[in-house]
């Protein structure tokens, strides 16, 4: 991957800060739809999602990959349970984002690091090292931190970590089966037909906001299915073409523009508690992410090693076969 071309590097680095970024402002995009609620928001995302992803299909001529997913059920029912997940993860933040609490749907993505690592010694049965209980312990101070100096739990970033920390578990082990854009398609589709009929009760109780609000209205919360497809499609792009230290860096960009979002732009409260909070976080994602780099680099140098070691003295030198 370091050895890719440097066109190709600089593709996937724009690609890259596009994801983030797009997901870093979207705490700035679903206010607009008011007075649309989370859930009718979330309903009409799954849809215009799921009609996004297939044009798209149609387009790249993945429609088989994704007719394929449907009809495999041990993988369907691992990526509807995913798609659960991301449907409580976005319906958490598009609450966290439209009732004032963007610095905490902030503070989730931060915690999701640490929420991964802590998933993989439960589930996955992995052993950390003594650094990375460091920063499990740091996370789990700021936590508490939070909650005693706010004298209330941080349920929103606790939720949006969690739920995201799960589902990017599940995905983890449908691996390479699953392409990004046929497995976004596959999730979107089992959610579908419970949005649907959300939408349809809504209406014909008359709470609906489509259409009763002007085409500009309406076009917002078509637009959500966009925004959700887009920047997957980026990160997609940029993973395949950046090291992963280099993605797993990028991944900051969206809770720092969230937080600066909320800071800045709803004013929301930052308290010392607050403060103190996010800089356990922050130091806990900081000794965290050296110790990931540094176990890369120490990685790369033994399969170097071991390759060096493979290689035949003949194929190490020419001179010396030709001699002989």
């Amino acid at each position: 991957m370091p050895d890719a071309p440097a066109p190709d590097r600089r593709a996937g680095l724009a690609a890259g800060v596009g994801a983030y970024v797009l997901w870093g402002g979207l705490p700035l995009y679903f206010p607009l739809l008011a007075p649309a609620g989370p859930v009718e928001i979330i309903a009409h995302r799954v849809v215009w999602s799921l009609l996004f992803c297939v044009v798209l299909l149609l387009a790249t001529r993945t429609w088989g990959v994704f007719v394929t997913l449907l009809r495999d059920g041990r993988l369907l029912a691992r990526l509807t349970l995913a798609a659960v997940l991301l449907a409580v993860n976005w319906l958490v933040f598009v609450h966290g984002v439209t009732t004032g609490h963007v610095v905490d749907a902030a503070l989730g993505y931060f915690i999701n690091p640490l929420v991964t690592v802590g998933l993989a010694v439960l589930v996955l049965g992995e052993r950390l090292r003594a650094v990375q209980w460091v920063a499990l312990g740091l996370g789990a101070a700021a936590v508490v931190v939070i909650t005693a100096g706010l004298g209330r739990l941080p349920w929103i970033a606790l939720t949006l970590a969690a739920s995201f920390g799960v589902y990017g578990l599940i995905k983890s082990t449908v691996g390479a089966r699953v392409p990004a854009l046929p497995g976004l398609a596959a999730e979107t589709a089992v959610l579908v037909p419970v949005a649907v009929g959300y939408l349809a009760w809504l209406h014909a109780a008359g709470g609906g906001t489509w259409g009763a609000l002007g085409g500009w209205h309406a076009a917002g919360l078509a637009a959500s299915g966009v925004l959700t497809a887009v920047p997957l499609l980026l990160f997609n792009s940029a993973a395949r073409r950046l090291p992963l230290s280099v993605v797993g860096m990028l991944q900051y960009l969206a809770p720092v523009l969230q937080l600066a979002i909320g800071v800045l732009v709803a004013h929301e409260e930052m308290p010392p508690a607050r403060w103190w909070g996010f800089g356990l976080v922050w130091l806990a994602l900081v000794v965290l992410s050296v110790d990931g780099l540094r176990s890369a680099r120490a990685t790369r140098l033994a399969a170097r090693a071991r390759d060096a070691a493979a290689v035949p003295p003949a194929a190490a030198d020419p001179g010396a076969a030709t001699a002989r």
